[in-house]
């Protein structure tokens, strides 16, 4: 892990990954990305010719052109047509030359100011900054890149000082940009929709643009702010991959273009629809940081590196590598429809099953009988509850359970006191009615006495009640933008949003740093690294179904740790998909996670009580092969798949097969990773193989007959 700069060129070098940026009469060229590389004789280095429609700044020079060098920043309006990855406003254009000034290289790893950054010692990392100045617009750029000693793994973010007299606004500003040489590339994308989210999507790139992006306020359940470049041969085991993320949850773009010269820039950052940032004589802005993985030994390997870097990182420390406690939660057993004594009965059944936490989900504050008020009125409401909090509390943790809340902070109800009293606090366009979704506002974060009034009251909450886990849901999106002065104002609104939503979370998460908090936005609406920082779990989806968790968990997978992944049980019929899937069935997959059950336990016959106890046992024994241990993605089709996960001695194989089929042989999955002359020992029968037979012969599945079957194989090393 280091960074040198020798003659014109910056060396950045991360585990077994390097990036080299020449400097060239000002400019910063992008000149490699990948492999490690420890010397660099411009052997890829682009061929000068005079294109046709290539504009140059030096008229002596016509075979010089920005439109067609691997360029570190675009900037549009002087040459280079490809999509810019800056547009800041001076004057009457939003035309800038940013050219290298300095460089400073120093230990550790750089905070973008109020935004979520990753965290590591001194010693671990080191951080390139290189300035840059635009004398014309008296404007200054500084690029920031840290490298770290223990992953494949790059971040970067961008900083704009507006060092001139004259106000500046910032139209553009990505967080990453990467032109790459010409090659053949697939995209991977992880896209879908509520219920469905992160669905793998593998595009081949050809001529032209390709955009996903998120308006909504929020990374959004559609959209995930990620992206894999890789090689059209790259698989789970073979070939290279570069990843990047965007350590952010709100509005972004991810953009890949191929030019008309078949090179490829790829860029991430903040949505430029809706978005603008004043900057007025000596203020500053910060981009979101962003994530630079690689891999050269496929996607598997690209997964571990990037899970290593979340677990190490992002997730807060203290919950990086703690075991996640096994909880039932009581909305699909209750909905708003409960008391005490109901609530009581499920916590009671969850002991005497092993379960170790019990969440109280919406329904407990304020009027709240249905989704149709008292959003923003965190009082509890005891003539429901027929009791204090403290009081029920009390009586779950009597029972050995920890205690568990659900609530949902940034949002507000009409018919609620806080709207009675602040009507303005809710984001909205004056003079226009509301836009309703779930029949609820959103609280306008970018004013800074609604953060602080939250605050003060959750803090409140959190300090009077012995809680230990909070599930912070976020149901609807953000519309009618306009509370902003003026129109400036406005388009700055969703960006700072963000940062007093951060501002807050970041608060009660330093305060509160013994409570496990679980980020859900209807379920996968904001799963995203931004969230995580602050969150060390994740409601990837409100869809409990176990056979349609196994497209979730696959895309969450790619990029994702386990350990930050929620995954219950649920009843069945499945609320959300109306089917039956057998009880082991949904148990196997929500092992792959962190288990939890989202049922009424009463309403189990004595038969499945066992079972669940019995699942609840085993997961325990489970647990840490699970969420600390690798993943390998073995098979995934629209009919079966398999998951791998090894920790220290142990190896665990779940398989699903969806629909049975009829006069067809048993599949045989090879497994990964495991010592070839080692022997190890299949829990259920004893028997002994070799780790060469099971990664090349590979280990047959025999399913009992049916729809919707599983099997969960325990290995351990002898």
């Amino acid at each position: 892990m280091k960074i040198i700069k020798e003659g014109p060129l910056f060396y950045l070098h991360s585990k077994n990954m390097t990036m080299i940026i020449e400097e060239h009469s000002g400019y910063l060229f992008m000149k490699y990305i990948g492999r490690q590389v420890k010397q660099y004789h411009q052997s890829n280095a682009v061929v000068m010719k005079d294109h046709a429609f290539s504009g140059n700044p030096y008229p002596e020079c016509r075979e010089f052109s920005l439109d067609t060098q691997r360029m570190l920043i675009g900037q549009h309006g002087l040459g280079d047509f490809r999509q810019p990855s800056v547009r800041i406003q001076h004057g009457n254009n939003d035309v800038t030359d940013f050219r290298y000034v300095s460089h400073e290289i120093k230990a550790g790893v750089l905070v973008s100011q109020g935004l979520p950054s990753p965290y590591s010692k001194a010693e671990e990392a080191t951080t390139l900054s290189i300035t840059l100045a635009d004398t014309v617009a008296e404007l200054e750029l500084m690029i920031h890149f840290t490298v770290y000693g223990t992953s494949d793994a790059i971040t970067t973010f961008t900083e704009v000082r507006n060092v001139g007299k004259e106000r500046a606004v910032i139209h553009q500003l990505q967080s990453v940009m990467l032109d790459l040489p010409k090659e053949d590339y697939d995209l991977i994308t992880f896209q879908g929709a509520y219920a469905r989210e992160k669905t793998v999507r593998r595009h081949t790139l050809d001529q032209g643009i390709f955009r996903v992006s998120s308006n909504r306020g929020a990374s959004g359940h559609a959209q995930t702010p990620a992206a894999i470049l890789t090689h059209p041969t790259t698989t789970d085991d073979y070939g290279e991959a570069l990843a990047i993320q965007l350590i952010y949850s709100g509005n972004f773009e991810l953009i890949c273009q191929q030019s008309q010269l078949n090179d490829v820039r790829l860029s991430l950052g903040i949505n430029h629809e809706n978005f603008e940032w004043t900057l007025e004589a000596g203020q500053q802005f910060n981009s979101p940081v962003a994530l630079i993985n690689y891999s050269s030994k496929g996607l598997n390997d690209l997964s571990q590196t990037s899970h290593e870097f979340i677990t190490q990182h992002i997730i807060p420390e203290q919950f990086a590598k703690t075991a996640r406690p096994i909880l039932v939660n009581n909305w699909e057993a209750t909905y708003f429809d409960f008391n005490r004594d109901k609530l009581l009965d499920i916590a009671e059944r969850a002991s005497e099953l092993g379960i170790e936490l019990f969440v109280l989900d919406d329904g407990w504050f304020g009027q709240r009988k249905d989704d149709n008020s008292s959003l923003g009125d965190w009082q509890v409401n005891e003539e429901k509850i027929q009791g204090t909090l403290a009081e029920l509390i009390a009586q779950v943790k009597g029972k050995g359970l920890q205690f568990g809340l659900w609530f949902e902070p940034e949002m507000i109800s009409e018919d609620s006191d806080l709207y009675r009293t602040h009507p303005e606090w809710a984001i909205q366009l004056p003079e226009r009615p509301h836009t309703y979704s779930r029949n609820q506002l959103v609280l306008n974060f970018a004013n800074p006495e609604v953060v602080n009034y939250m605050k003060k009251l959750l803090d409140d909450l959190l300090s009077r009640h012995e809680i230990d886990y909070v599930k912070w849901d976020m149901n609807r999106n953000i519309t009618n933008i306009g509370n902003g002065q003026d129109y400036a104002g406005s388009m700055m609104q969703t960006h700072q949003y963000m940062l007093g939503l951060y501002s807050l979370v970041e608060y009660l998460t330093t305060k509160h740093d013994h409570i496990l908090f679980e980020s859900c936005s209807g379920g996968g609406g904001r799963n995203d690294l931004g969230m995580m920082r602050y969150f060390p779990q994740v409601w990837s989806s409100d869809n409990t179904d176990a056979i349609s968790r196994l497209q979730i968990q696959h895309g969450s997978s790619y990029l994702h740790p386990v350990i930050s992944m929620g995954a219950h049980v649920s009843a069945v019929p499945n609320h959300q998909m109306n089917r039956i899937t057998d009880l082991k069935t949904r148990a196997d997959v929500a092992m792959m996670g962190n288990l939890g059950y989202e049922l009424d336990l009463n309403l189990l016959t004595d038969e499945e009580k066992q079972a669940v106890k019995e699942q609840v046992t085993r997961y325990k024994i489970l647990r840490p092969i699970v969420q600390f241990g690798q993943q390998y993605r073995l098979m995934h089709t629209a009919n079966e798949t398999a998951v791998q996960f090894t920790y220290e001695q142990r190896v665990l194989l779940t398989y699903v097969k969806v629909l049975s089929t009829y006069e067809d042989m048993e599949t045989t999955v090879k497994l990964k990773g495991l010592e070839e002359d080692s022997l190890y020992c299949l829990e259920e029968t004893d028997q002994l193989y070799s780790g060469a037979e099971l990664m090349y012969a590979g280990l047959t599945m025999d399913t009992p007959r049916g729809d919707f079957q599983s099997l969960q194989l325990l290995l351990t090393k002898v």
